[in-house]
């Protein structure tokens, strides 16, 4: 074997001239103190990402038309129109929901006339929705200009040129307008029918003027349902006038 073959090459593994190899370094354990560094790091990251996220709602919903009104839908009405009480309500159209008085609006519905209540909600993405409670007349006023109507709370809401068929008539003093009609809305349902009108000079006088040329002789609104009991047994005897003014002493003649 040759000297020259029997050399080895520089830098061949464990001659002359050849680099150690190179240690890998031992990978680094995350300790304690690293993981509570990167969790409080994503917490915050996480904190300024939602208030981002809210400050963009809040300012989407509180000052742009993007949830703005664009439609007032009206329910339960009758009498009156849509019309009517989107004009009432007086809601400009782009006003954020969030930001609409539902409690100015309900109030200056509830100026019509005719309305006894009205509820007012807020419905996403962009309605306002009117259920209207109109008032219900029980009885009339007939006066020159027309036939008053006059709902269960004594008020006299609407005049009309023909009134609905089968509501008493009132002939009573203003004073008697609200103890007649609590008389008349408190009677059972079959004697209500059989009224056709109600008179009262005074609180105290309240007489219901019956089909049949009868009379009932009711006095004061105290003791209304006993003083129906009472006439309903009372209205089996022969007579026209019936008094239950004193339902311990009814009479008849």
């Amino acid at each position: 074997m040759s000297t020259q073959a029997a050399r080895r090459r520089p830098g061949a593994l464990g001659g002359p001239g050849s680099r150690p190899a190179a240690r890998r370094r031992p990978t680094r354990r995350p300790t304690r103190a690293d993981r509570y560094r990167r969790k409080v790091v994503r917490r915050r990251l996480g904190a300024v990402l939602a208030m981002f996220v809210v400050t963009v709602v809040v300012c989407t919903v509180w000052f742009t038309p993007a949830l703005g009104v664009r439609e007032v839908e009206v329910l339960g009405i009758a009498d009156l129109t849509v019309d009517e009480v989107r004009t009432a309500a007086a809601i400009e159209p782009g006003t954020p929901l969030v930001r609409l008085d539902v409690d100015a609006v309900a109030a200056r519905v509830r100026e019509l006339p005719r309305v006894a209540g009205v509820e007012v909600e807020r419905v996403v993405p962009g309605t306002v929705r009117l259920t209207v409670d109109e008032r219900e007349p029980v009885a009339v006023v007939v006066a020159p200009e027309g036939a008053h109507l006059v709902d269960v709370t004594g008020k006299d809401y609407a005049t009309v040129v023909q009134p609905p068929d089968g509501l008493p008539e009132l002939k009573v003093s203003p004073d008697a307008v609200a103890a007649a009609v609590s008389v008349l809305t408190r009677v059972p349902e079959a004697l209500r029918e059989d009224v056709l009108s109600v008179t009262a000079d005074s609180p105290l006088d309240i007489r219901l003027m019956l089909s049949g040329d009868r009379e009932a002789r009711w006095g004061s609104p105290a003791d209304t349902p006993r003083k129906a009991a009472v006439l309903d047994v009372l209205m089996t005897r022969k007579g026209t006038v019936f008094d239950v003014s004193s339902p311990e002493l009814p009479t008849v003649s």
